[in-house]
């Protein structure tokens, strides 16, 4: 007996898989096919199908009626408005000591009394937990990063260094060098370093941080050197010259690289002009003969004695 297949072919996107009640077409409800009944053959899309009746959507639901319009709000009784109740303050905030802080305009922050100068002179352990901000001054060669690092690692207390060459060479294209040549833009672009390092030595002093700065300052040019850092980080800046011997310069500078490197003659000029810090006031440190570490302790002592006798510059 030759058996037909019953496998139909799947029929195309959209058009229905098969009666309303889910049975196979050709078959109704409850009589399976004759079995020598020869099988319906597939309806091709672009043959005439027989008219089919498709399923009778389903029944919506009722829509509720629609709400009445809200009657409009009755009007305020005649008098005085009542006393509305006073809004609540806001609560406080803590203090966020380590994201930025708004300076007061036009007043630097001051520096915070180490010691009491009833008490006696100040000890140099006594520097090392005070809030200072130290300005070390000298010629190129005299170890001021080397020993401006050193002590600000060697302190008990949060302590930041801050380089004016750092910050000045922050500028790369257009970066004015003065070994080209001092002009204008060299000149602008060292004030304006001065200026990025003063409000940076007051952010870390508002937040009770420490900071030891470190200039070339000359003395014949007070007003433009000390004067613009007495403006940019406040009165109670303590400043203190390194001034080694020439010959100890000129060694150090040899051993420089990049633009930080400067001819013999432009050292020795330097340093001659440097020379003019004595007789000044300000405490000038020899470190000619001294190493980082005791350069470091001759500078707690040269700050121990300005807090004590703070000099007049």
């Amino acid at each position: 007996m030759q058996q037909y297949g019953t496998q139909r072919p799947v029929p195309p996107s959209g058009s229905p898989q098969g009666s309303p009640q889910g049975h196979p077409q050709g078959h109704q409800q409850g009589h399976p096919p004759h079995p020598h009944a020869h099988p319906q053959p597939a309806v091709h899309p672009g043959w005439n199908a027989p008219h089919r009746v498709p399923p009778p959507p389903p029944p919506s639901r009722p829509v509720p009626p629609a709400a009445p319009p809200a009657a409009p709000p009755a009007a305020p009784p005649a008098g005085p408005p009542p006393a509305s109740a006073p809004t609540p303050a806001p609560p406080p905030q803590a203090p966020d000591a380590t994201g930025h802080l708004r300076l007061p305009p036009g007043a630097p922050v001051q520096i915070s009394d180490p010691a009491d100068p009833a008490a006696g002179p100040v000890t140099v352990e006594a520097v090392h937990t005070a809030a200072v901000a130290v300005l070390l001054i000298g010629p190129a060669g005299a170890g001021k990063t080397t020993v401006a690092r050193y002590w600000a690692d060697t302190r008990r207390v949060p302590t930041a260094h801050i380089s004016l060459d750092d910050v000045r060479e922050w500028v790369r294209s257009g970066f004015a060098d003065p070994q080209s040549g001092w002009n204008e833009h060299s000149e602008a672009q060292y004030r304006l370093a001065r200026r990025t390092c003063g409000f940076a030595a007051r952010n870390f002093l508002a937040n009770g941080i420490s900071c030891i700065l470190d200039d070339a300052v000359f003395p014949d040019r007070p007003v433009v050197g000390l004067g613009g850092w007495k403006r940019h980080v406040g009165p109670g800046l303590i400043p203190v010259v390194l001034l080694p011997g020439l010959e100890v310069v000129l060694e150090r500078n040899a051993e420089r690289t990049g633009n930080r490197r400067l001819s013999d003659e432009e050292v020795a000029r330097i340093h001659g002009r440097m020379a003019g810090w004595y007789g000044s006031g300000l405490p000038i440190i020899d470190n000619s003969r001294q190493d980082v570490a005791t350069t470091a302790r001759l500078l707690d002592e040269a700050v121990a004695r300005a807090l004590t006798s703070p000099p007049s510059w």
